[in-house]
């Protein structure tokens, strides 16, 4: 359905834990960024969504596979593939690689909310339309 989307994660000391590889918890962070740099790269800058329609996107779940460990100094990809986009959610794939090697493997689902209530709200037209451009 879409375009894989791939942003560049430096992993630095405060990312790794005693035994000194990422702590399992930062590849969500890591995550994070590259959703965020995949909407941006769509033009949609959340601040503004906010600001504007009074709207947040939100993690309603995560599904997360650790495969292998990322260590101190490694170059990482964090990849960003639409599965799906419903009226008020959307269903990512998303992967954490060095080089060629995968891992971390994760399944998110972001949902569209009111940023005073935080219930359910339809992603605007033109931020699907703006993902759905980006993603072909």
């Amino acid at each position: 359905m879409s375009a894989l989307f791939a942003w560049p994660v430096r992993v630095y000391y405060e990312d790794t834990d005693a035994g000194g590889i990422v702590f399992y918890a930062n590849y969500l962070r890591f995550m994070e960024r590259a959703r965020t740099e995949w909407l941006r790269a769509a033009g949609v800058h959340q601040h503004t969504l906010k600001e504007q329609t009074g709207l947040l996107f939100v993690v309603k779940s995560v599904t997360v596979d650790y495969q292998a460990p990322a260590v101190l100094d490694d170059q990482l990809q964090v990849t960003v593939e639409v599965q799906k986009i419903g009226k008020a959610s959307i269903l990512l794939a998303q992967q954490v690689m060095r080089g060629e090697q995968v891992l971390v493997t994760s399944t998110v689902k972001i949902g569209c909310v009111g940023a005073s209530d935080l219930r359910p709200a339809a992603i605007p037209a033109g931020v699907l339309q703006a993902m759905q451009q980006n993603n072909e």
